[in-house]
């Protein structure tokens, strides 16, 4: 048995409403009381990309949700788009067990990047935001402007957080830090401004968007 399927099983035999078992190779059985069983499947890597998210759809056609076990794990914006189109949810294991006991697994999306997404592709000025990766977009404007967003998701973004962001995912316009409960360290702001990239919270995204409006 893979080490990230002895993992998942343990985490699911702690105390708690759903419990799981091995099926075969990478796939588990999430059971929830009141709630249709989860086929999943656990990936190791660090990145699922298309051709994985394609290899597991193919090697397991009944799965409902593929999880990206390590907590490092980064999800590239074609296989996201291929999992969502063909009905598999995606995103970590906390995604996976609260997806769970939501009975939504199949539509489920990573639980870090939710609602930012959400807040994102709702805001009236935003024509199109395209995903490039989990955590970083394209965004058009409905007057045709175009920039480059990546999420932070720390609780207080560093410089090193910053320019970590700049150097996996290339060049960017502005770095959202979308926890909730904290901001960035004034590193962070000015690490941003050496590379030329705004950091900010949501207020001062929008703002930016106003801006370029």
């Amino acid at each position: 048995m893979n080490w990230q399927i002895t993992y998942a099983l343990a985490n699911f035999a702690k105390p708690g409403r759903s419990t799981a078992v091995h099926v075969e190779d990478d796939l588990i059985r999430v059971m929830t009381p009141d709630q249709p069983d989860v086929l999943a499947a656990i990936a190791p890597g660090e990145t699922i990309d298309l051709a994985t998210a394609t290899y597991y759809r193919q090697r397991f056609p009944a799965m409902d949700f593929l999880c990206g076990y390590r907590s490092s794990c980064v999800w590239e914006g074609d296989a996201i788009r291929y999992l969502q189109d063909h009905g598999v949810g995606w995103g970590s294991f906390g995604t996976l067990s609260s997806a769970a006991l939501d009975g939504k697994a199949k539509t489920a999306s990573h639980k870090t990047y939710f609602f930012s997404d959400r807040l994102l592709r709702q805001y009236g000025r935003v024509a199109q935001a395209v995903r490039e990766f989990d955590r970083v977009y394209q965004v058009t404007l409905k007057n045709g402007v175009v920039f480059r967003l990546g999420m932070i998701a720390e609780y207080e973004p560093t410089a090193d957080a910053v320019r970590s962001l700049w150097d996996r995912f290339g060049p960017m316009d502005v770095a959202w830090n979308i926890n909730p409960n904290g901001s960035p360290s004034k590193a962070a702001i000015d690490a941003g401004n050496e590379l030329g990239c705004k950091v900010t919270k949501w207020e001062e995204l929008r703002d930016y968007i106003h801006q370029r409006s």
